[in-house]
């Protein structure tokens, strides 16, 4: 018994040593998508779901060029909306957002009435490849200036 159990541990052993050098490394949650490594060559990675409070949403949109993105309903947007929000309903996000959104490394400020949707299109967009997207909740948190 005492040496299956030592060869076992042995195998494993080995496993885990061959396992760390195939210079595969490992893949936790990327903050950033396209980057360029020393030798030059081209990774990606997948960035990750960001909220962010309505006022950080504010000042990034006065000292940023970013994309405001409504993905509520037109006649929620013809209510009231962000200034210079556009304007893409989240259930056509999979299917208009390339034709809307064409720089996928822009950085697109997403909201919503709540906060629900706007949090799933921006893991949509995510899921896209967009590399910069940030879910500033619902409209009804909105503390700042709405225009018709």
């Amino acid at each position: 018994m005492k040496k299956r159990i030592t060869m076992i541990a042995a195998i494993l052993s080995t496993l885990t040593i061959l396992s760390a050098c195939t210079g595969t490394p490992a893949v936790t949650t990327a903050a950033a998508a396209d980057s360029t490594t020393a030798a030059g060559e081209s990774t990606s990675q997948k960035a990750e779901y960001i909220k962010i409070t309505p006022s950080e949403a504010k000042t990034l949109m006065d000292s940023e060029t970013v994309i405001v993105l409504d993905v509520r309903t037109q006649a929620e947007y013809d209510g009231g909306h962000v200034k210079d929000a556009i304007l893409l309903d989240s259930g056509d996000v999979s299917v208009k957002a390339a034709t809307v959104l064409p720089d996928k490394n822009a950085t697109i400020l997403v909201y919503c009435r709540s906060g629900n949707r706007s949090a799933t299109a921006s893991k949509q967009l995510i899921e896209m490849g967009y590399t910069k997207v940030m879910d500033f909740g619902g409209i009804i948190d909105w503390p700042y200036e709405v225009v018709k």
